[in-house]
């Protein structure tokens, strides 16, 4: 099973910007289906984006335009740039790796991200 570690989570005002870095151990992360999801306080996790081994992306309607899902291989990174950052955006934010069938199949231990009004 993967190991997932986020990084990059903190405090910032409304409008702001922070990127998210999960590195993942292992030597197939080139192949891996990764993504990121959150859960605010009270609610359940819910994806946030996607992306494919070969660089497609997929985000929620609620984040198009001002979120942007990367990866770097050679790193075994994925990233998540967050800008335009808005109250509603405060939750722990976690990195997973899909199976075959798109669903979160190993989790990192998460990355808080706070956004003050």
């Amino acid at each position: 099973q993967v190991q997932l570690v986020e990084s990059g989570g903190g405090l910032v005002q409304a409008g702001g910007s922070l990127r998210l870095s999960c590195v993942a151990s292992g030597s197939t992360f080139s192949i891996m289906r990764m993504a990121w999801y959150c859960q605010a306080p009270g609610k359940q996790r819910e994806l946030v984006a996607r992306i494919t081994s070969g660089g497609m992306t997929s985000y929620v309607d609620s984040v198009k335009g001002r979120f942007t899902i990367s990866r770097d291989n050679a790193k075994n990174t994925v990233y998540l740039q967050m800008n335009s950052l808005a109250p509603e955006d405060t939750a722990v934010y976690y990195c997973a790796a899909l199976d075959p069938f798109q669903l979160p199949g190993s989790w990192g231990q998460g990355t808080q991200v706070t956004v003050s009004s």
